[in-house]
């Protein structure tokens, strides 16, 4: 029998997913849901190893996707945000009828920063390679760090790390093997050449404070998908649905409009 993911189903309208990050799980998105469940049908997942779905592993975007098809909605608006962004966009790539519009969330098509043949901003390769030593010998100090990483900068880091703590320790701890394989694909993968194949409206959201993605990306992107929308959160860092909620579920409400 073929493992399925947990999902948390609630409110009415269109149907609207939530793809949470690496380490994390569905519960972060809980005050996002709150707001949104009143205009959407909202589906929040669990990924293949995390929270609910801890029994579960992917190694790699494709078998993700697999895994999300089983209980997805057609014709959806999906919201993915870090690591959730590069599964959103692969779902907008490969298997477009998933897909009405997209949105991603403090992400990148390409998480390691790169110096040749042209710069690109994003996390060190030897960060990445850091948490990967550092995993294998401390799961929950590596999941520590990576969140005090992403709301460093934050006027609310403290408040949001919080947060994101609660959201992860709500639930079962994540499978190590899938956050290895969750950092492999941070490392390794690059969609860059294949954001023009994208055929579905798109919107692209930023912090400005933001350490893992940073601002440079969006600039770059606004090169490479000059036919998408894009909005910046001036007091955010890598948690923008956090830091700013209530812009942050306009912004999603005006894009489902348009």
């Amino acid at each position: 029998m073929r493992e399925t993911l947990f999902w948390q189903v609630s409110g009415r309208g269109n149907d609207l997913v939530l793809v949470h990050g690496w380490g994390m799980n569905g519960a972060v998105w809980q005050q996002t849901v709150t707001m949104l469940e009143t205009h959407f049908r909202v589906h929040v997942v669990d990924l293949p190893g995390y929270g609910h779905s801890a029994h579960c592993h992917a190694q790699n975007l494709d078998e993700i996707a697999q895994m999300l098809m089983v209980g997805a909605p057609k014709d959806a608006i999906w919201v993915g945000w870090s690591l959730g962004g590069l599964v959103a966009t692969h779902m907008a790539l490969h298997h477009v009828d998933y897909v009405k519009k997209l949105v991603t969330v403090a992400s990148s098509p390409k998480f390691s920063a790169e110096k040749q043949p042209v710069i690109w901003r994003g996390i060190q390769p030897n960060v990445l390679a850091a948490f990967t030593e550092q995993l294998v010998d401390d799961l929950q100090t590596t999941i520590d760090r990576f969140m005090a990483l992403q709301a460093m900068g934050s006027p609310s880091a403290r408040q949001d790390v919080k947060q994101l703590k609660q959201a992860v320790l709500s639930r079962p701890l994540p499978n190590p093997d899938s956050l290895l394989a969750g950092l492999k694909i941070l490392s390794d993968v690059d969609l860059r050449s294949q954001l023009m194949k994208i055929s579905v409206p798109m919107l692209r959201l930023y912090g400005r404070l933001d350490g893992l993605v940073p601002l440079k990306v969006a600039k770059d992107l606004d090169k490479l998908l000059p036919h998408t929308e894009q909005y910046i959160f001036t007091r955010s860092s890598h948690a923008p649905f956090m830091t700013e909620a209530e812009t942050f579920c306009n912004q999603l409400l005006s894009f489902a409009e348009s």
